[in-house]
């Protein structure tokens, strides 16, 4: 007789962070219309909207925990009419021209594989391009407090923010997400068993 494996097994997937940060967004229906949709190997955790340091705390705050090993961040450019994967964040109040941390560095890089999500973007049929221009807006904003709050040891989460323009439609705006999310989950291994706990 076959031994069955139990239904309530934990789920050693890694867990990616999908936060959609503007209220009202129509990219929240694109995210909420994918069907249970999840990438090979990994499982999709939506967050957001919200107001931008309570989010930023929250996603610190998950990413604390063992199974999350990514964060998307997705929303909105007014640069171009492609998704733009942003690869670097400024030391920026998101109220002026201020920086939002004294001793912080004044650049953060993204921990995201950049080039590999433009790629599989591209080959969707999806005009994309990677940008080293921050936009000053909520995005830019969390996109620094991630980085910024990220242990510095090798194994560090894969943190990107994808911006998607305002001219595509849902189905557009879906196959974008699942893309870049699907190419951040290529990144990512089971999570050992002794890190559930």
């Amino acid at each position: 007789m076959l031994d069955t494996i139990a239904e309530n097994q934990p789920d050693r997937r890694p867990a990616i962070l999908v936060c959609v940060y503007e209220t009202a967004d129509p990219l929240w229906n694109a995210l909420d219309g994918g069907d249970g949709w999840a990438p090979p190997g990994a499982r999709l955790r939506p967050v957001g909207p919200g107001e931008p340091a309570d989010l930023a705390q929250l996603i610190t705050g998950e990413l604390d925990h063992a199974d999350c090993r990514a964060v998307l961040l997705v929303g909105r450019t007014r640069k171009s009419d492609g998704f733009r994967v942003q690869m670097r964040a400024e030391n920026r109040a998101l109220t002026g021209g201020k920086k939002l941390s004294q001793t912080g560095p004044g650049m953060a890089r993204a921990t995201a594989p950049v080039a590999e999500m433009v790629r599989a973007l591209n080959e969707a049929g999806l005009i994309a391009d990677a940008t080293s221009d921050s936009e000053e807006d909520v995005g830019s904003y969390l996109l620094y407090r991630v980085l910024t709050a990220l242990p510095d040891n090798a194994d560090a989460p894969a943190v990107g923010l994808l911006r998607a323009p305002s001219t595509l439609d849902e189905a557009q705006l879906r196959l974008g997400i699942q893309t870049a999310a699907a190419a951040m989950a290529r990144h990512l291994s089971p999570l050992p068993r002794a890190r559930l706990s």
